[in-house]
């Protein structure tokens, strides 16, 4: 049945099935998926000499992954789409049309090889359950007129410039290039440089690791020669050997990094139709994503240790309903940041290729901020020397009542106090907050940063705010300092203004939301 069949203003619509072709996708991604459980299936039927043991695992993860096209059927009709899956245990999803938000289209290299996609359909709920309405694999051609009307009733729909319908295409990935509006952003090869300066390498190489050592791989490595002449060399052989290690993992990480940033985000594109935001990314596997302007109520820019010194950040948005963290831009310059910062948070006030303030004053994304003050500043010095006070006297309680440990030890807290300093004075440094008044063309923002390691600049809009809370513990209290939280029902939900002086939490929230600060 094609797209335009499902879609027709009947009252009862017939199930269809996903296409045939997904029986040659479903059990290679299985058999990938499982490829721990297939090793060791692998090394159990070699030790025991019954190679049957290497099959069965394989022959029911094939027969698993073939028995999904027979129990996955789907409809779409005038007010609802629905799918229907599961064997042993049957589940049925419906999504009223009307609640459809974005409608996201993603295909690797094996679907794109077949002429398929995958159409993800979020409704802005199922971020916070993990359930998502996904039909993996559809003939790519349909895709697109799918989605079309999908979206047809929040106006987001992609067209061509001349207001017809994107024509039917096999890699369903070029169905984007025809929609109107203008880019706010597109990758640069270059950016892969800052690709290391994130923990993504780690996070991919670590997991590789530890299956190796699981199997194995550790003992032989450290009974290998070359590591009994690197213990048996002195200590200067196994310092230059240490090194070298640093040196190789760093290397490898990087290089993790570099090839993750650059699979996922390549041609990277953000387009602003005014309506929606589309963004469109990968080298072998293609995503298009859709966000509903109407449910945009922020942005953040995540400002990490490193990235921070190398004049880097990343983007995020804050939407209703959607991922927490719903990147927009990866590792970028500043100045790209900014860019598409200040189109975000300000579209009316900017233009394609020019970043100019407008004449009522600073941008949410560029504005200065106000700080918080000589008590918040102590309280950045108290956290970070406290510990490392505490622990001095517990080693020197230790060593009054007898305890017998070298003095070198204190030499460890000693050099500790100017890493904590430097800690604590960045930490100060990057702690702030703004109110940005409304304007004709822009409601009130509330800005506010926090953190050093990971530093988030949180930029969001007043009507985003639905409610304050004023928090002071004890040793706040007494300094006179306090923790004001705007609850908001998007992106992390909390936003922190930390350690504001107490006479200012309350004019704080009343410059945020006039007349909502009731009886205190």
């Amino acid at each position: 049945m094609s797209s335009v069949e499902a879609l027709a203003p009947e009252t009862d619509q017939p199930w269809s099935r996903l296409d045939k072709r997904m029986l040659l996708v479903h059990p290679v991604t299985e058999v990938v998926k499982f490829i721990p459980v297939l090793i060791g299936s692998v090394i159990l039927g070699t030790s025991s000499g019954n190679h049957v043991w290497s099959i069965i695992p394989l022959a029911l993860i094939v027969g698993f992954a073939l028995t999904r096209w027979f129990t996955t059927t789907y409809r779409v009709g005038p007010t609802h789409v629905e799918l229907r899956t599961g064997l042993v245990q049957r589940k049925k999803l419906a999504v009223p049309r009307s609640r459809i938000r974005s409608v996201d289209i993603e295909a690797d290299l094996l679907h794109r090889l077949l002429g398929l996609a995958v159409l993800a359909i979020g409704t802005g709920q199922q971020a916070d359950s993990g359930e998502k309405f996904k039909l993996d694999a559809l003939d790519a051609r349909l895709v697109p007129d799918l989605r079309t009307a999908l979206l047809a009733h929040t106006g987001a729909a992609p067209q061509s410039v001349a207001g017809q319908p994107v024509p039917d295409d096999a890699a369903v990935t070029e169905s984007q290039d025809a929609q109107p509006g203008r880019e706010i952003a597109h990758w640069n090869p270059a950016w892969v440089r800052y690709a290391p300066l994130s923990l993504t390498g780690f996070a991919i190489i670590a997991p590789i690791v530890g299956l190796a050592f699981q199997y194995g791989v550790g003992q032989v490595l450290f009974r290998s020669d070359a590591v009994q002449r690197v213990e048996n060399g002195g200590a200067a052989l196994i310092a230059i050997g240490t090194a070298g290690l640093i040196v190789v993992i760093v290397l490898i990480v990087s290089l993790a990094a570099c090839a993750r940033y650059l699979t996922t985000y390549f041609g990277l594109r953000v387009i602003d139709d005014g309506r929606t935001l589309h963004l469109r990314h990968g080298l072998f596997t293609t995503r298009q994503i859709t966000l509903d302007l109407a449910r945009f109520r922020g942005a953040t820019v995540n400002e990490p240790l490193l990235l921070r010194l190398a004049g880097a950040a990343e983007l995020e948005a804050i939407m209703v309903g959607a991922s927490p963290r719903q990147k927009i831009l990866p590792q970028a310059p500043r100045t790209a940041i900014e860019h598409t910062l200040s189109h975000l948070l300000a579209p009316n006030e900017f233009q394609d290729k020019v970043i100019a303030p407008p004449a009522a004053g600073p941008t949410p994304g560029s504005a200065p901020l106000i700080p918080h003050g000589p008590i918040a500043r102590r309280r950045r010095y108290t956290r970070t020397l406290a510990p490392i006070a505490v622990a001095a006297l517990v080693m020197l309680g230790f060593s009054i009542a007898g305890a017998g440990f070298s003095p070198w030890w204190y030499v460890i807290p000693a050099l500790l106090v100017p890493v904590a300093i430097a800690l604590a004075e960045d930490r100060y440094r990057g702690l702030g907050h703004t109110v940005l008044p409304e304007t004709s063309a822009s409601p009130a923002w509330l800005i506010a940063r926090s953190g050093s390691l990971g530093r988030d600049r949180d930029c969001l809009e007043a009507p985003g705010v639905i409610g304050w809370t004023v928090r002071q513990s004890f040793f706040q209290r007494r300094a006179g300092v306090a923790t004001v939280v705007a609850a908001a029902a998007a992106g992390k939900k909390r936003y922190h203004v930390l350690d504001i002086p107490i006479a200012d939490a309350w004019a704080l929230i009343d410059s945020v939301t006039p007349g909502q600060l009731g009886e205190r």
